[in-house]
């Protein structure tokens, strides 16, 4: 069997999601890459490969592909810098370039204003060869890439690059005697160009900044004294110390020291958690106060920071239903459009007495310089990033695209209980002696009988006892499989358990209906009462649902292996429609596959676990939902949204979020086909020139972005 292999690469200077789609398209095409994914709005490049033995050979095409297609790309390994400089000292080479594209761009934009001085002024007169010299070199030191671009391109057969449309336009402009506009659109378009690129750029570093929780480097201890050292040079057992002001690197349990912690970059919550000897914290966490020895629990590529890393950056691997609608549109959009522009150049002066080719020309450029999908091809797969981007700075872990668009047509949540609407904590909330017995001796009675065993039932009862455990009154110490123990504490037998239990010993039960977990007890063949332990609602628990219900989720159910009482007393206390007990976890998968059948055919389906035995039916809903903080790794994994703060209340914070992402992805779509289309019809009417045609490419992209950008911070408030 071959040898799987999967890497990911820095596109550094990518900038055109066109060229991003063009190199990808390239590289998928490759012998021996099962599949390859350019992701523009992180600049990263993914392959995949079942051959690792060509791997070598892969890696030198993709390289000659990239400096084919775009030579301005570097391709480089996706490491992580060390440090802020490190950073710094990849960028300059760019930095240089930018300088002297800015440089042109002002010289070109001189000689331009120079040129029209000339051509308005009454007392001047340039001759023709002059004027076409001066408005030429102005449109060359402007447009001098451009043309370059679109030369190299179409040798390739990228006629509808938007490089080449925008070189016919202006040049064709220049051929008809327009020496200003054709310079003056080259302008406008590289103007606009640079503005989109800044709002890109502002755009990316915002994502970044959102996912800025990576910690540079952690302090080892070491025989010889503290050692600075990357984190995934720590082990398990070490221990490392974090200093007032650092990021904590790893996941670990305090060892020595106090302190509060930002969570705020993990979570969303800006008030900050007290820690102490015995705490477990959380990598990506800011030390505010104290000195921390902290003893790591997690691998670096196991800890909560390498985990939220890895899933916001792979999000945009899972695309959209919107996002691959926008991909498929552009293929045809702009060579409809270019075919369009032929036409309207050829036919109207062929068929239409009088018509002029010069006059249509005119037309079709604008057909040409309107015809690139930019806008909608760069702001869409933004907004989605940046939803996410911004969901995940309120602790809500979203895997892709493509769930954050199905969060925006919840039809139907179900939770599953412990640990999700409830805390998994279990406590002693009732004690009911019968006879002489009194409340004392009965839960001294059910603490010792208790005492070999660590079940969170068990421990709940010894915890409520709140004195210490005699052993020696203990002996004669019997599990019964299923129902209880029986024990002899000091002279006397005693059997705790369920009611099987004492009737398996021909001893009378009264029917109790309790919400909670009952444990029965008898003392020498004797009825001595029972003890209520009961799992303790989560705070939240009632505004997550009443929160679901505002925002239009039209049913709410919970699933449970408790009893039907224990069920039915949650659901009457937090208000939900419907309530499924006494469930295996195959059980719960067939009550999911029955739920889906009474939902509408366009809703989505939303489960809500945090068990390992959650996993089956977390993957068969629409959107799994995990809680993140106390979940398993199993749920997690099988989910498509971590909350990492386990208050179930997130969840429609999400669905808030999800639907400002669509609101403003759609704006886009039809700000920008209104536009472009408007601009299309004015054009073949005459009405509309180059001017208007260059606004409705890159304005329209600009605008597009900027409005994406707002998805951020909408997702920063969570509405």
């Amino acid at each position: 069997m071959e040898a799987a292999l999967k890497r990911e690469y820095i596109l550094d200077n990518l900038c055109c999601p066109k060229c991003a789609a063009k190199i990808e398209k390239h590289i998928s095409a490759l012998e021996g890459v099962s599949r390859a994914l350019v992701d523009f709005s992180v600049q990263k490049l993914t392959i995949e490969t079942r051959d690792s033995a060509r791997w070598d050979d892969i890696m030198a095409r993709t390289s000659g592909i990239i400096k084919g297609l775009e030579p301005s790309v570097k391709l480089r390994d996706m490491v992580l810098f060390p440090n802020r400089e490190a950073a710094k000292d990849k960028e300059r080479p760019g930095l240089v370039k930018d300088r002297f594209r800015r440089i042109s761009l002002i010289l070109g934009m001189a000689l331009f204003v120079l040129g029209m001085v000339f051509d308005y002024a009454p007392s001047i007169t340039l001759p023709s060869l002059m004027r076409l010299a001066l408005f030429l070199a102005s449109y060359l030191l402007v447009g001098g890439e451009v043309l370059i671009k679109a030369i190299r391109n179409s040798t390739r057969g990228e006629i509808f690059d938007e490089n080449f449309l925008m070189g016919i336009a202006t040049i064709g402009a220049f051929a008809i005697g327009e020496y200003p506009e054709g310079a003056a659109v080259m302008i406008f378009y590289r103007v606009g160009e640079a503005f989109q690129d800044y709002a890109v750029g502002r755009s990316r570093k915002s994502i970044s900044a959102l996912m800025d929780i990576r910690p540079d480097y952690a302090n080892l201890k070491t025989p010889a004294g503290l050692e600075r050292v990357s984190p995934e040079m720590v082990r398990i057992g070490d221990r490392i110390v974090v200093k007032p002001g650092e990021k904590i690197p790893l996941d670990g349990v305090v060892v020595a020291g106090f302190s509060a912690l930002d969570t705020s970059a993990l979570t969303g919550e800006s008030l900050p958690r007290d820690v102490e000897q015995g705490s477990a914290v959380l990598s990506g966490s800011i030390n505010k106060s104290g000195l921390l020895t902290i003893e790591v629990s997690k691998e670096f590529g196991e800890s909560t920071v390498s985990k939220i890393l890895n899933l916001v950056q792979n999000a945009g691997s899972k695309k959209s239903v919107t996002e691959n609608f926008i991909t498929q549109f552009a293929r045809y959009y702009t060579p409809a459009v270019v075919f369009s522009a032929a036409a309207l150049a050829v036919l109207p002066p062929l068929l239409i007495p009088g018509a002029t080719f010069a006059e249509w020309i005119n037309r079709a450029l604008v057909f040409l310089v309107v015809s690139c999908p930019c806008a909608l091809v760069i702001s869409i797969p933004l907004s989605f990033f940046g939803g996410i981007g911004g969901a995940s700075r309120k602790g809500i872990l979203i895997k892709g695209s493509n769930y954050l668009e199905a969060l925006t047509n919840v039809d139907t949540v179900v939770f599953d209980k412990t640990g999700t609407l409830t805390r998994g904590v279990f406590s002693v909330t009732k004690i009911v002696p019968a006879g002489k017995f009194t409340e004392e001796k009965l839960l001294y009675y059910g603490a010792h009988a208790e005492s070999n065993s660590n079940h969170p039932i068990a421990l709940s009862i010894r915890k409520a006892y709140k004195k210490d455990l005699d052993p020696g009154v203990i002996g004669g110490y019997e599990e019964i499989a299923g129902k209880g123990v029986s024990v002899h504490i000091g002279e006397n037998t005693v059997l705790a358990g369920n009611a099987r239990l004492l009737e398996t010993a021909k001893i009378p039960v009264p029917a109790v209906d309790e919400p909670g977990t009952l444990v029965y007890l008898a003392v020498n063949g004797g009825y001595a009462g029972y003890i209520v332990i009961s799992d303790e609602l989560k705070a939240d628990s009632k505004r997550a649902v009443e929160e679901l219900r505002n925002i239009g989720v039209k049913r709410i159910a919970m699933f449970t292996g408790d009893s039907k009482a224990v069920g039915e007393s949650i659901a009457n206390q937090i208000g939900l429609d419907t309530v499924y007990t006494e469930l295996l976890p195959h059980q719960k998968v067939e009550c999911l596959e029955e739920l889906e059948q009474h939902k509408s055919s366009s809703g989505k389906l939303v489960f809500v676990g945090d068990g390992i035995n959650d996993a089956p039916v977390l993957a068969r809903s629409d959107v799994g939902i995990a809680m993140g903080g106390i979940g398993s790794d199993a749920a997690i994994e099988a989910a498509d949204v971590v909350l990492m703060t386990d208050e179930p209340s997130k969840i429609a914070a999400a669905i808030r979020i999800a639907r400002k992402t669509r609101t403003i992805v759609w704006q886009n779509i039809i700000f920008a086909l209104s536009v472009k289309g408007l601009i299309l019809v004015m054009g073949a009417l005459g009405i509309a020139t180059m001017w208007e045609a260059v606004f409705g490419d890159v304005g329209v992209a600009l605008i597009a972005v900027l409005n994406a950008m707002r998805v951020m911070k909408t997702a920063k408030t969570g509405g």
